[in-house]
Order: C-alpha cells, then structure tokens, then sequence
C-alpha cells in the first residue's frame, strides 16, 4: 500500500532549481557584463580611428586641391602677363633707345650703321579726338619720312598709332590702328611700297604726356615709326 505520505508530495514543485555556477552566479553574471562593455569599448576605439583616418585623407585632399588650383592660377597669370608683355614689346618696342627720336633723324639713322630696331616719333602728327584723318599741317612730315624711306629702298618701318586714355579700350585700340593705317596709306601715296610698311596699334598704352590735361592727351593721339630693317 503506498504511502499517503507520498501522495501528498507527488507533483509538487521541487523546492530549488539548480542553474549551476556558470549561469546564475553574481560572479557569472559580472563575468558576461564585462565582456560586452569590453566589445563596445572596442568597437568604439575602432569607429574612432576609422573617423579621424578619414578625417586626415580629407584635409590632405583638400590641401593638395587647393595647392593645385592656386598652382594652376599663378601660371595662368604668369601665362597672361607674359602674353600681353609680348604684344607690348611688339607695338613700342624701340630696340636701345628708351626714348624714340624725332623723324627729322630718320634719313641719317638710314644712312649708318646703328643696331635696329630703332624708334622716332613724328614730331608734328598728332590727331584731334576721336579721328584718324592726317591734318593739312602734317603733311610736310610724312612727306620727309617718305622720302627719307625711298631713298634707301631695303630699309622696313612698322607704324604704330596710339589714342589718349579717355573712352574704353576696345575703342582705343581701333582708333590707335586706324591712325597707323592713315600714316601707312599716305606714305603709300608718296611712293613707299606697302609691303614694306607694317601697321599696328598701341591703343592707349605708353603715354607720353599725362592724360589729366588737354595738352598731354593731345600728345598722347600720336603716331610713332620703328625700323625693323635696313
């Protein structure tokens, strides 16, 4: 006969569980916690490394860019001025002498032996504003240079004609070579062949008076002769 004893205990819960050490023990739980606090203290060590790598190429592309273009504009600019200094030195270039002489010197400096280029300055052709007409009063000049250019038949000019600094450039530099034209158009006339004569515009560059006044403006719509060859 089995025990009533028994019965009573029959299906009742045990009275502990046992979860072993390595699961429900303060030291295994401790354990467990501090392995993931280490892999997110790794984890973040290496997020910030990766950020202050990329941090780093950042800054040194954007240096080398910047030094790039800065490099690209200063040869663009040196580009530039080089380029407008040559087609200066083109138009006014006067070989050693920094002052150009006067035509009256033209027929001796053809006759010598001097280096060229070698420039002169018509001393009587001027133009009033904003044309390129030769006046009546300048013509005996232009007649002197022709002559002075026949007589030695080999020699080559180049005509450069300038304006003073009032309106816009562009402008300038059409009414500049429109003056050179008419000086070469009337040394034409008087026998010089065109093909000897080579006409160009200095536009307002290389005044040879102040422009603040009427006199130095006056000055500055001129025209000027190089001899190139002899």
């Amino acid at each position: 006969m089995a025990d009533p004893q028994d019965k009573r205990t029959e299906g009742a819960p045990p009275t502990h569980i046992n979860i072993g050490p390595e699961q429900g023990t303060p030291a295994a739980r401790k354990g467990v916690n501090w392995l993931a606090w280490l892999a997110l203290l790794a984890g973040l060590i290496a997020l910030l490394f990766a950020l202050s790598r990329c941090g780093r190429d950042d800054v040194q592309t954007v240096a080398a860019a910047g030094e790039n273009a800065a490099g690209g504009t200063a040869s663009a600019v040196e580009n530039g001025a080089e380029a407008v200094g040559n087609g200066a030195a083109a138009v006014v270039d006067r070989g050693a002498e920094a002052v150009a002489q006067g035509t009256s010197a033209l027929g001796g400096f053809l006759a010598g032996t001097d280096p060229v280029p070698r420039g002169f300055q018509f001393e009587k052709l001027n133009f009033e504003t904003g044309k390129s007409n030769i006046r009546p009063t300048d013509a005996d000049e232009v007649a002197q240079v022709a002559e002075a250019l026949k007589r030695h038949p080999n020699s080559r000019i180049r005509i450069a004609g300038f304006a003073d600094a009032r309106g816009a450039d562009p402008a300038n530099q059409a009414l500049g070579q429109a003056r050179a034209d008419a000086v070469k158009a009337a040394l034409v006339a008087k026998g010089v062949a065109g093909d000897r004569i080579e006409a160009v515009s200095g536009g307002e560059t290389d005044p040879v008076a102040s422009n603040a006044t009427p006199g130095g403006r006056f000055e500055n719509r001129r025209t000027e002769l190089v001899v190139t060859a002899r």
